[in-house]
């Protein structure tokens, strides 16, 4: 549906289908991600998922700037996109081995992905290649500060994984973002439904988790086990959609020049990086759960289950903040609330667990029915 406050200078341009096409390889990382930590549930599992999901996520926001500015409906573009779209599956499918067996298969692949990104920005940005060849320096260093990791021990790869998000994330916040042409639109558009692919991965992880044990039998534990989970996963939808997505838009929307650009990279580029990396250990929290609804939830998906969902409404809190508002009162009950579930979940079934999160997000649901009646607030919009 279109905005009122777009104009007629800048009608509202919706994503297609090449670029819904695109986002597939990121579908399948972000499985092989949540696979990582299920495999590895310690401290170093954890420590590696979110490295290559900070990664990960900063790769795809690159191609959503990309395609946001230039069209990607020639031939030549095309072939571009999708020679990254074969490198990205490549490092997709390295993840559990990034760190061992595949380490040079995901860190060539990874720099492929990035350095087609800037010849394709390079070649076909105009108003915008100025932008992206200040912030080319960054995004190469770090893709190649993988390759040199590929050759050192575990844990100097790990520090070298860490100091590439911090180049990837520092970067635009030294060069700014200032000369890039965001079409507000299209561009909440993009990550609303990477949100769904996100959403989409707990659904995958939910089944994974039944077939993953060794009873192929639906026992009736298990079948609610299964749709406390559709609930849990439905309400982070609710949470996200039904109230704070539209006022994000509208806030963006309402931003000119570089505030525009400056604001979508602090909503979306950053501030959407926690939310997706909450649905990501719910989604642990839930396949492990789905193993053996009796068993009670211990160490990293104990952990996973409450503080993610505590982490998700916390992101929203800052997502609220950047645009203006303070942080809802409920989101913030949320999160004390999902963190306490963590401590109990050691003590309870793990389907008590699940059903004891789905009652906090019932109540945020109900909130947010009540919200929507009412005429939002007119978001203020902070350079």
């Amino acid at each position: 549906m279109a905005d009122p406050l777009e104009t007629q200078d800048e009608p509202r341009r919706p994503v297609s289908t090449f670029e819904l096409f695109f986002d597939l390889v990121f579908v399948f990382s972000l499985t092989r991600v949540t696979s990582l930590i299920v495999e590895h549930p310690d401290a170093a599992g954890v420590l590696r998922g979110v490295l290559i999901l900070a990664l990960l996520w900063w790769a795809w926001g690159a191609y959503t700037w990309l395609t946001n500015a230039v069209d990607t409906g020639s031939a030549p573009a095309r072939g571009v996109v999708l020679a990254a779209m074969g490198a990205m599956l490549v490092v997709a499918i390295a993840v559990p081995q990034a760190s061992g067996d595949n380490a040079l298969a995901f860190a060539l692949g990874y720099f492929v992905v990035r350095l087609l990104h800037v010849v394709l920005f390079a070649v076909a940005g105009g108003a915008n290649r100025a932008a992206i060849l200040k912030l080319a320096p960054g995004n190469l260093a770090a893709s190649l500060l993988l390759i040199i990791g590929v050759f050192t021990p575990g844990s100097v790869q790990i520090a070298l994984w860490a100091l590439a998000v911090l180049i990837d994330y520092g970067t635009p916040l030294i060069t700014g973002v200032g000369g890039f042409n965001v079409h507000a639109g299209h561009f909440y558009e993009r990550h609303a439904l990477f949100m769904i692919i996100a959403l989409g991965e707990s659904i995958v992880s939910v089944g994974t988790g039944v077939l993953s044990t060794t009873e192929a039998e639906i026992t009736p534990l298990l079948a609610v086990s299964i749709l406390l989970a559709v609930a849990a996963i439905g309400g982070l939808w609710w949470a996200y959609f039904d109230w704070e997505a539209a006022i994000t838009e509208h806030a963006l929307v309402r931003a000119v020049g570089p505030a525009r650009a400056h604001l979508a990279r602090d909503l979306f580029s950053y501030l959407h990086l926690p939310l997706v990396a909450a649905v990501i250990f719910i989604a642990v929290g839930l396949e492990t759960v789905m193993h053996h609804p009796e068993d009670h939830l211990h160490g990293v998906p104990a952990i996973a289950l409450g503080g993610g969902a505590a982490l998700f409404f916390l992101g929203l809190s800052a997502v609220s903040g950047r645009r203006g508002h303070r942080p809802r009162l409920d989101h913030l009950v949320v999160a004390a609330a999902s963190l306490a579930l963590i401590p109990i979940s050691w003590y309870v079934p793990g389907v008590v667990a699940l059903a004891l999160l789905v009652v906090v997000l019932t109540a945020v649901a109900i909130v947010d029915r009540n919200l929507s009646r009412v005429a939002p607030r007119e978001p203020v919009v902070i350079p």
